[in-house]
């Protein structure tokens, strides 16, 4: 059973039903029993930075997270999911993260007049950096679908599993021990986002 934590925002629902869609049993809870027996856990993410680190706290989750990836189990962060992971955001000031990864959220800055607009929003290529149980046998240039308007930038480059283009090259993805967690949306993402849960779904 996957535990997909509720904190009150988040595509909960939509990650729900893609692990459905994979064959993989997976529940949404907000019980830290439930989050400490369940053998791999899920982070999902939408919305403010600040107000999802204040739900976790309302919710007695911070402590649980923090269990879950000491445990080993695999864990996977999912768009805010990520940026949660580290130490700090600029979002609407400086505002502390679950601090588990060295390095702080940024939000993209572009000239006035740029193609680029923020937020980032739609399909994008993922450049593959090193190898990783789930992108073993996948294009190594595989589109997902991204919604976002910041991005992380990790203290430490070994972390980093994949980056994207938009603007300048940013983290997409971060792998470390147990933890994999990604800027976009494998949910959204049909085929390849599902072949990604589903060999997530089969680390434990």
């Amino acid at each position: 059973m996957i535990a997909i934590i509720d904190y009150g925002m988040g595509n909960l629902r939509s990650v729900h039903k893609a692990f459905e869609a994979v064959g993989a049993e997976a529940c949404v809870t907000r019980d830290p029993q439930v989050i400490a027996d369940a053998p791999s856990v899920v982070l999902p993410g939408v919305g403010a930075f600040k107000d999802c680190m204040a739900n976790l706290d309302e919710y007695g989750l911070i402590d649980p997270v923090h269990k879950a990836i000491r445990s080993g189990k695999p864990f996977l962060g999912i768009c805010l999911g990520l940026q949660l992971l580290f130490e700090q955001s600029v979002e609407f000031g400086t505002v502390p993260g679950l601090g588990v990864l060295p390095g702080k959220v940024i939000r993209f800055e572009f000239d006035d007049g740029s193609d680029f607009k923020v937020p980032h929003m739609g399909w994008n290529t993922v450049n593959i950096k090193k190898e990783s149980p789930l992108f073993d046998d996948v294009d190594p240039h595989p589109y997902f679908y991204f919604v976002h308007s910041y991005y992380v930038q990790p203290d430490n480059p070994d972390t980093v599993v994949t980056t994207t283009e938009y603007g300048r090259e940013f983290v997409s993805g971060i792998e470390h021990e147990n933890i994999h967690a990604f800027q976009f949306h494998p949910e959204k993402s049909q085929k390849t986002g599902l072949k990604l849960l589903e060999k997530f779904a089969r680390l434990n």
